[in-house]
């Protein structure tokens, strides 16, 4: 079978590396934050935004694509960067995470999960073969093969056969691909236990997938149990192909997983917290709803370049929240995301420099807070 994609790693700082990753639909400079656009958009974003901005790849999700419109429907209007009118890369999560997210209305057993859709309760299962089958289906870039998201907390033995439920799962979803043209990458689980973790990284890196995914991390687990499973899945995770951590997204979580050698990122937080009246700055997190904002002719961010502060104060953002207007969101979610891709941006120059190290520090020194990751929602 062709190479899908190629994978070329262009300097390193330790751990940390900068490289090119080559698709389908142009190439993606490594490390890449992928903006959530789970049934094809981007909430608040159009696609040309985004572009602007400096994104080249970005995350849909097969699961709620497969239940509207229908991945023949996309399809049939020419792959899901024709219907949705973006002209890079896309990366597709198979619908493992909703297992978990949407527990109540799934069973899962040998064969896949069995869901009842979300929207009108109807009978559905996604298994390893139906889930490569709709992202090829989709023409996305890169394809992930279904796994199950093991949720936290999880006895040691329930994690044991979730890994390696999610083992089969990677060997069914690799004979179950026929297209030359789509990656895929396969997921390691093992909750947060070391051993499960390790003997999930040795299984899923010995079959040939073209990428691979850390998952299952970030799911309530505190945090620095979820940093020390990371580094250790990411330490058996070769070197030549592309590394990507699932769903983990503050700026220093994602600095930190750059330390250890992660390529691409994706998370809802960016956006979500956006929409929830809260902007990511160089200074830490600005809630654009506090009253200290009613008087601030201020940008969100003096030392951002982004339309919003280029365009907005502080004071006219507040009103803008508090009186529910759509331009709020907008505003805030492209400020975000282009915090992000600036904050990554800077990453990869620092490690072609040389200097990763002490740009993590800056950051550090220069008042950047983490956002929790559900106080906003």
């Amino acid at each position: 079978m062709a190479q899908p994609i190629q994978f070329e790693i262009l300097a390193a700082d330790g751990a940390a590396r900068c490289g090119r990753l080559i698709t389908g639909h142009g190439v993606v400079d490594t490390p890449a934050f992928m903006p959530v656009g789970t049934r094809a958009a981007v909430k608040a974003m159009a696609p040309h935004e985004l572009w602007d901005i400096g994104y080249r790849m970005i995350l849909a999700n097969a699961y709620h694509l497969a239940v509207r419109p229908g991945a023949d429907l996309i399809r049939e209007m020419g792959g899901i960067q024709a219907f949705m009118g973006w002209h890079g890369a896309v990366l597709t999560d198979s619908g493992g995470f909703q297992a978990m997210s949407l527990a109540s209305i799934n069973r899962i057993d040998e064969d896949g999960i069995r869901f009842r859709s979300h929207l009108d309760g109807r009978p559905m299962l996604l298994t390893p073969e139906s889930a490569v089958e709709i992202q090829q289906k989709l023409q996305c870039d890169i394809m992930m093969a279904l796994d199950e998201c093991t949720p936290y907390p999880a006895e040691l033995s329930y994690a044991r056969q979730s890994l390696e439920l999610t083992a089969r799962w990677a060997e069914r979803s690799l004979r179950a691909r026929t297209s030359e043209n789509q990656a895929l990458f396969g997921i390691v689980q093992g909750s947060v236990y070391p051993d499960l973790r390790a003997a999930s990284a040795r299984q899923i890196t010995s079959l040939g997938f073209d990428g691979f995914a850390t998952g299952g991390l970030s799911v309530g687990e505190p945090k620095l149990l979820m940093l020390e499973m990371a580094e250790l899945s990411a330490s058996f995770l070769p070197v030549d192909k592309p590394r990507y951590l699932m769903g983990v997204g503050t700026p220093t979580d994602l600095l930190a997983a750059i330390g250890m050698g992660y390529d691409m990122f994706d998370c809802v937080l960016p956006t979500r917290n956006a929409r929830n009246g809260c902007a990511f700055t160089s200074g830490g997190r600005v809630s654009i709803k506090h009253s200290r904002n009613i008087r601030d002719s201020a940008p969100l961010d003096e030392r951002c370049g982004c339309r919003t502060c280029r365009s907005y104060s502080r004071s006219y953002l507040r009103h803008l929240y508090r009186a529910g207007e759509i331009l709020a969101a907008r505003a805030l979610t492209e400020h975000n995301l282009f915090f992000y891709a600036n904050l990554i941006a800077m990453a990869r120059s620092a490690i072609a420099s040389g200097n990763f190290a002490q740009f993590r520090r800056s950051i550090a020194s220069a008042g950047m807070e983490d956002f929790d990751e559900t106080e906003e929602n």
